[in-house]
């Protein structure tokens, strides 16, 4: 386990790379995207003395014998949930994981919520979700987020999106914005993205790396499956190989985009070619001339 010294140092040097996102995305463009107005339903909770009486619960007080009050909550206060894979198919990288640069993401996006006093919680998956921490404000929950990201240490290898937000849709008590940051390598997902879209504002961060889409040319080399660790032998060196990885790799990305636009999902697609703060800015800033 880090000692906390070396954490806060950990932390203090992501601040410093996470600047150029949250101080280039402009507020009217971040708000503007999802924050609403009016009050929304949160909870139910016992009834304190100078609590509003038009907000008894009757029904649910009833039941207790004692008097509960329905809690409400500002549409513009907002709730944001980072859900982050750590399956073993993020290790993969060349000049960086796409695990470093989820990671920067999700850090940059924490700090971000910290700046617009935003409720924040986190969710990890890989083939399940394995760890889930309930939306809170301020400084202490941004550090427990980051402390573990750093220190979690994932129970499996393979990804399975669709079992891991089919748990998550019943984990989450209010309208959420809802960030998935994966490179999802994983089985059709649509079904429960649905559902989440529903009730909830979801953005899918899909972390990639440019090495993936090419093949380099090596000669004869095994290639392994980082989840399953299968192994089989090609020929790097053929062209009709090389021209079949590409053609695939391709289509499953413009598939994965004809999806989601299909269910009304947005796609950010970050890879170590641009900077991803300029990438989620452009993101930010289309959205919000959209809108207006």
């Amino acid at each position: 386990m880090s000692k906390i010294s070396e954490l806060l140092g950990q932390i203090k040097n992501l601040q410093i790379q996470t600047k150029n996102l949250v101080e280039g995305i402009e507020s009217g463009a971040y708000n503007s995207k999802f924050r609403g107005g009016g009050i929304e339903f949160s909870e139910v909770r016992e009834y304190i003395p100078g609590d509003d009486v038009k907000r008894i619960d009757w029904n649910v007080s009833a039941r207790h014998n004692s008097l509960f009050v329905k809690e409400f909550v500002e549409e513009n206060e907002l709730n944001i949930y980072l859900i982050v894979d750590l399956s073993a198919s993020n290790n993969f990288g060349f000049k960086k994981s796409k695990l470093d640069l989820s990671f920067e993401v999700v850090v940059s996006l924490v700090f971000l919520a910290l700046k617009n006093n935003d409720r924040l919680g986190l969710g990890i998956f890989t083939d399940q979700l394995e760890k889930f921490i309930p939306s809170k404000k301020g400084k202490r929950q941004l550090l427990r987020i980051i402390k573990e990201l750093i220190e979690y240490q994932p129970k499996s290898k393979e990804t399975n999106i669709l079992k891991s937000l089919s748990t998550l849709k019943n984990k989450l008590k209010r309208k959420s914005v809802i960030y998935i940051i994966s490179d999802f390598i994983s089985d059709s997902y649509e079904k429960p993205l649905k559902i989440l879209k529903l009730h909830h504002e979801v953005i899918l961060i899909n972390i990639s790396d440019i090495n993936e889409m090419k093949i380099p040319d090596i000669g004869y080399a095994y290639i392994e499956d980082s989840e399953t660790e299968e192994q089989i032998l090609v020929n790097t060196s053929s062209k009709i190989f090389q021209k079949q990885y590409s053609k695939i790799m391709n289509q499953k990305i413009i598939e994965n985009q004809n999806s989601m636009k299909k269910i009304g999902v947005d796609i950010i697609n970050l890879n170590n070619e641009e900077s991803f703060d300029i990438t989620i800015n452009k993101y930010f800033r289309n959205k919000w001339r959209m809108k207006n």
